[in-house]
């Protein structure tokens, strides 16, 4: 599978910024960079072609031989977080090993994103917190049953748990991909780039914030009717006139 090119990075935390035409817009701060291309995955190699980019150095001491072996072709330092982006053949050809890239370099300002991480984990939890179940009612005659779960099947048919069964178990930390956001501002000098809204995991996780998968032009939600009304005048004083009358 073919993906877009991106950059590794990590979430700082959340703030609020003004737009130029004086919104308030909340934003995700990430920094995302810089990020080392430590190597590629070649077709006649490696039966696939992907780009391998590591993010946050790790100090000497703390790696090991294969870390170190890594990034000793090109005379860099072990990265804490490595992943693979798969690209076409040809596109992996534009990037070279021991090339640090950058935001400037890969995003532009207001376009889509995707953002994959790794949800806040809640440890494990009932099946009122964890799906929402309404409980047994709190009266006389209810005896130690106020959140249990209740039957998960019967012994006649069909003899055993139905899969995805809402049971009790762990919550979160578990990854996500959030589609179709909106990079709202490149801080260049900081490495950073500001993502308008939330993005999965906690502060100080790490992401991994790609060019989206199925849109090339960012959209609010909910404000498709407005856009559509703007650029057919016409049909927008026709439904005016239509509500006065």
């Amino acid at each position: 599978m073919t993906q877009k090119i991106g950059l590794l990075g990590k979430k700082l935390g959340m703030t609020q910024v003004f737009a130029d035409d004086g919104e308030a817009v909340a934003v995700t701060v990430i920094q995302a960079g810089p990020c080392h291309v430590i190597g590629t995955r070649t077709q006649e190699r490696d039966g696939y072609s992907a780009l391998v980019l590591g993010f946050d150095d790790k100090p000497l001491r703390l790696a090991n031989k294969a870390e170190v072996g890594q990034v000793k072709a090109y005379g860099g330092t072990p990265q804490r977080f490595i992943r693979e982006i798969r690209l076409d053949a040809a596109e992996v050809g534009k990037y070279t090993v021991g090339q640090q890239l950058g935001p400037k370099d890969i995003f532009v300002d207001g376009t889509p994103i995707d953002v994959e991480g790794t949800s806040k984990g809640k440890g494990y939890q009932g099946v009122i917190k964890k799906h929402h179940m309404k409980g047994m009612k709190m009266t006389h005659g209810t005896h130690e049953y106020f959140r249990h779960g209740g039957s998960i099947g019967c012994r006649l048919t069909p003899q055993r748990v139905h899969k995805g069964k809402r049971m009790a178990g762990q919550m979160g930390n578990y990854k996500v991909t959030v589609q179709n956001l909106q990079l709202f501002r490149i801080l260049a000098e900081e490495n950073c780039i500001l993502v308008r809204g939330s993005i999965p995991g906690a502060p100080n996780e790490y992401v991994v914030v790609t060019q989206a998968a199925t849109r090339t032009v960012y959209q609010r939600k909910g404000m498709g009717k407005e856009e559509v009304r703007s650029k057919n005048p016409l049909k927008a004083s026709k439904k005016a006139a239509a509500g006065r009358g």
